[in-house]
């Protein structure tokens, strides 16, 4: 299968390189990066409590890209948080690979989500007193664990940030600083890669680019990816997306287009 986008000129002096991949055909089912079993997340209780996520199952398949998208509300980023190892359920399990978040005591966790997990917000979450290139090695220094220098170079190269290593975030624009947040994500190699809203501070062509970069991760790199996002655009770069209203899963695409997207969320709203 053909990678679902290429990368487009735009303005940014910056190269980004989207390998365009083949991969075979298989009949077998993709074993799961991450599963929820039975997740149910309340909060509050009594008269006052809230129901967030309806004791879902699903699964993310390893070497997919996955986006999750839902109405304000709907309970997709609680989802995400809560497979992530970013908030706790109040009942079911969530497991990365074959390990349930459940049983971990908070430094298993932490570990975890520093070892075997990646992470883009919205936000970037970069340290404002580092530099790009030490913003990009940050988790694998506090694990003490030895950098893949060529990994970190090609990388780095890939995503046209060679000539901004030496700068800190605020001498970046916000389509860089995002783009050495998905090399942070990426240079450890992690079993899997969420992204809450990746897209949502950029302008329409570091979207592409931010997507692009997570397209061909999973492509190239068999990476495992799944975002929550509001944007049929940012959706449609998926492999599949999945709806969730007041909690619960609700409809799935696969292969989507951005009509298909908006005629789904049309129904669901």
């Amino acid at each position: 299968m053909m990678s679902k986008h290429r990368a487009e000129d735009h303005e940014d002096n910056d190269d980004i390189y989207v390998v365009e991949t083949h991969s075979a055909p298989t009949s077998a089912p993709r074993e799961a990066a991450a599963r929820a079993v039975d997740l149910f997340k309340q909060y509050g209780e009594g008269d006052t409590a809230v129901t967030a996520l309806d004791h879902v199952n699903v699964e993310f398949a390893r070497n997919e890209f996955t986006a999750i998208m839902g109405p304000s509300g709907s309970g997709k980023s609680t989802l995400m948080h809560t497979m992530a190892g970013l908030d706790s359920s109040t009942s079911g399990s969530a497991f990365i690979g074959d390990t349930d978040l459940s049983t971990l005591n908070d430094k298993e966790m932490t570990n975890l989500r520093r070892d075997r997990l990646g992470f883009i917000f919205q936000s970037f979450n970069l340290v404002p007193t580092l530099t790009a290139a030490e913003n990009i090695t940050l988790p694998t220094d506090i694990a003490d664990g030895k950098l893949d220098q060529d990994w970190f170079n090609e990388v780095t190269s890939r995503l046209g940030l060679t000539n901004r290593l030496t700068h800190r975030p605020a001498e970046l624009s916000g389509g860089q600083q995002q783009r050495v947040a998905c090399a942070r994500a990426l240079v450890s190699r992690p079993e899997i890669i969420f992204g809450d809203e990746p897209t949502g501070n950029l302008d329409s062509n570091s979207s592409k680019e931010v997507l692009n970069i997570l397209r061909t991760a999973v492509d190239s790199d068999n990476q495992t990816v799944v975002i929550v996002t509001h944007d049929a655009t940012a959706a449609s770069y998926a492999d599949r997306v999945i709806f969730l209203a007041d909690g619960q899963i609700v409809n799935e695409l696969r292969d989507p287009t951005i009509d298909k997207i908006l005629a789904t969320m049309t129904g669901i709203e």
